[in-house]
């Protein structure tokens, strides 16, 4: 190819970037943490390297879904996000981010920023893309509020999962069968929809190489502030209490969102239970039962 393959042909022609790195026509090298899809560098001609993500025969509008909410989330210019080169059905590929380690300091900036972003808002809960929590399809489709997004949405999707898959035991699910009739009740003061990551565990937390924190992987939504802190608390990254400090000294959390949390984990754990089996269904109920 003439010239070679730099970032403007990627740029121009994202939609031929499979049949590149299938034909070795681009350098790639594996990179950690490509749990379902397969993680690589690519180096381009011109030195440069960005990020892609592909994965055979991916449900339809996966990567166009991450996109969008990588897009959305960089909108408020909060927190760092990185840019979105080229999307395809199999691929996506984004800037690339060299990985660092985090400090103490560049945790309250990310706590500060955090919830910058939750404050830019959004129009709705949900979102007007399809939703994916990794490949497993969730509804993004509007609620009027949070307690029915969280129930219907999120909750009695995946447990209808997990149960059909076996995954949880029955006393667990009449838990949180029961826990979804009050769950109004339960949920805390209302509040508008913030702007969320929506998957937000350490994982998804990418230190750069100066300390910067960027926000990768999203499942992207109008959703609950306490749901992103509460994903950051149950699969932690380094310094979390510096992160949710900081948060709360930004824009300071209604009372009791501590005792909250559990109940913004049940999701993910439900989630778990469905995928993975092992003590998630136990541990959802467990949750659960706190709150009865």
């Amino acid at each position: 190819m003439e010239g070679g393959i730099d970032l403007a042909y990627v740029r121009a022609h994202g939609g031929t970037l499979s049949r590149l790195i299938e034909h070795q026509r681009i350098r790639m090298t594996p990179v950690p943490g490509g749990d379902i899809c397969v993680a690589q560098r690519l180096t381009l001609d011109d030195g440069a390297d960005l990020f892609a993500k592909t994965l055979e025969n991916a449900p339809p509008g996966l990567f166009a879904a991450e996109a969008a909410g990588l897009r959305w989330l960089a909108e408020p210019r909060a927190v760092p996000v990185p840019e979105v080169i080229a999307v395809a059905d199999d691929l996506l590929v984004l800037e690339w981010i060299p990985p660092g380690r985090p400090t103490a300091e560049s945790a309250a900036t990310f706590g500060r920023q955090l919830a910058q972003l939750h404050a830019a808002g959004a129009d709705s809960f949900g979102a007007p893309w399809p939703g994916y929590v990794g490949s497993l399809p969730v509804s993004n489709e509007p609620a009027d509020d949070w307690p029915t997004f969280y129930a219907q949405r999120r909750i009695q999707p995946a447990l209808r999962l997990a149960v059909d898959r076996h995954r949880i035991g029955p006393a667990d699910v009449a838990s949180v069968e029961k826990l979804l009739d009050r769950l109004a009740e339960v949920a805390g003061p209302a509040e508008p929809p913030a702007r969320i990551h929506g998957d937000l565990w350490a994982g998804n937390v990418h230190c750069g190489q100066d300390g910067t924190i960027w926000l990768i992987d999203p499942a992207a939504y109008g959703g609950h502030r306490e749901t992103d802190l509460a994903m950051l608390t149950l699969f932690s990254p380094p310094h979390l209490d510096r992160v949710l400090s900081a948060y709360a000294e930004q824009r300071p959390l209604a009372d009791g969102w501590r005792d909250r949390l559990a109940l913004h984990q049940i999701h993910p754990l439900v989630v778990h239970a469905a995928l993975f089996g092992g003590g998630y269904g136990a541990r959802a109920g467990e949750h659960a039962r706190l709150y009865l």
